[in-house]
């Protein structure tokens, strides 16, 4: 019996270790991917912030 909780228990640890390791890998992914979400916000950001600045309201019925 003894056997058999030392096997289950080293494939509980794998299996353990697997998911720490994929975790990891996840968090450095969405890291990556919210930094570069940012800076594509900061742009649109800036665009619009250009479009507001210069732009000029026109009546539908001036068009």
């Amino acid at each position: 019996m003894a056997a058999k909780v030392d096997t289950f228990a080293r494939y509980a640890k794998d299996q353990y270790d697997d998911a720490v390791v994929l975790l990891a890998a996840l968090a450095g992914h969405l890291k990556s991917a919210n930094n570069a979400y940012t800076e594509y916000d900061q742009h649109v950001r800036d665009r619009l912030r250009s479009v507001l600045a210069g732009g000029s309201y026109v009546e539908a019925k001036d068009r």
